[in-house]
């Protein structure tokens, strides 16, 4: 599949606030197709200067808008993993076994309301994981069909600059991940029936293929697919994608109902 339409397929798949906030992939390519199909220019030519200026200037409007966005998400998650700790000591001290109102009835009915929680959040910063990969594979793509256009070199010392940047550190992001997935084995231990814990997750991912487990599935294919057999594989290639070895990872891989090729 080529990389404008799995853009497009990925900015259909994510969540409705996020889709003007994606790489304007379309208007860079035109850009670059009316640049090169111009009549031909010395590099070292005003009219080439121009040209690339103007590139340039919107490459670096998008990500100003990158940064922003994924700054502003980075900052809720970080609240929204206090707020969910918060949560559950709160259940736990009130109607867990040595808590102030012992119920198991509220113990149950609370804390899957918190796994719900928990898993949509989950969920969401997958997605921002993937939302980095996907803008920063889709710059390099169109630094490098610029330079093969036109002869430039913008390719190299752009990406650099790229590597640099807030929405490509995706440190933090990964450890709340990690650490989401620690807080579900910790507080929701696996049932000792395998039978019944698949048949829990086919369930699970069933009922909610409209929703956050449905955008997080096309977003970890995305991320597999971007990583392989990529034309940019190289220097400018994404580092390995190491998914948690984690039963909510593989449910969502085993059972995805979006096909990406």
């Amino acid at each position: 599949m080529k990389f404008g339409k799995r853009l497009k397929q990925q900015i259909q798949e994510t969540l409705p606030a996020w889709r003007d906030k994606f790489l304007s992939y379309k208007v860079l390519k035109k850009l670059v197709k009316l640049i090169s199909s111009a009549p031909p220019l010395l590099v070292e030519s005003l009219e080439y200067g121009k040209a690339e200026a103007e590139f340039v200037y919107l490459l670096n409007n998008e990500i100003d808008k990158f940064n922003a966005f994924f700054l502003e998400q980075e900052e809720d998650f970080i609240i929204r993993h206090k707020e969910l700790q918060q949560r559950i000591k709160r259940v736990v001290d009130t109607w867990g076994p040595n808590g102030s109102r012992p119920s198991e009835a509220e113990y149950k009915h609370e804390m899957e309301k918190i796994r719900k929680d928990i898993v949509d959040f989950h969920g969401e910063m997958v997605l921002l994981e993937n939302y980095s990969n996907i803008n920063y594979t889709g710059l390099a793509k169109i630094l490098k069909k610029y330079d093969k256009r036109t002869g430039g070199l913008l390719r190299l010392p752009f990406i650099q600059k790229v590597l640099q940047q807030p929405f490509f550190t995706t440190d933090l992001v990964s450890k709340l991940v990690k650490e989401c997935e620690n807080t579900i084995a910790e507080v929701f231990p696996v049932e000792e029936d395998q039978e019944r814990r698949k048949e829990q997750r086919r369930e699970a991912i069933t009922i909610e293929t409209k929703g956050i487990f449905r955008n997080t599935v096309a977003a970890l294919l995305t991320m597999q697919e971007i990583r392989r057999g990529s034309s940019t594989y190289g220097h400018f290639s994404l580092p390995p994608l190491n998914l948690p070895d984690s039963d909510l990872i593989h449910s969502f891989q085993l059972n995805s109902p979006i096909p990406i090729l």
